[in-house]
């Protein structure tokens, strides 16, 4: 599942990427700098990319969020947490999706 999506993200930007348009390439490397460590350490910035991710519901982007949050070191207790936070601010409609990202979480740890 993890490596899946992975190689998905990755074939599927790069084909995008190649097609040289400027504004994503632009809006695309924003995204990316916004992550980097700043007043706010990147563990912090991923754990509300996740929480954002949940409230607008983007399983792509809960996945990505997850992984780098298991990168960071984020723990379990850490994480459910930042469920219970997701699902206080965006409501019952996140359940599903937390079922599925803690499915996901289960398998960056199996790695």
């Amino acid at each position: 599942m993890v490596e899946e999506f992975n190689k998905y993200r990755e074939r599927m930007n790069a084909r995008i990427l190649e097609q040289d348009n400027l504004t994503l390439k632009r809006f695309w490397s924003l995204d990316g700098a916004a992550y980097q460590d700043g007043a706010l350490d990147v563990r912090t910035k991923e754990m509300l990319g996740l929480v954002a991710s949940m409230v607008l519901r983007c399983d792509d982007c809960i996945r990505y969020h997850l992984g780098k949050c298991h990168e960071a070191g984020l723990s379990t207790s850490e994480l459910m947490e930042v469920f219970a936070i997701a699902n206080l601010v965006g409501g019952s409609i996140v359940i599903p999706h937390t079922r599925r990202a803690m499915e996901y979480w289960d398998e960056l740890h199996k790695k």
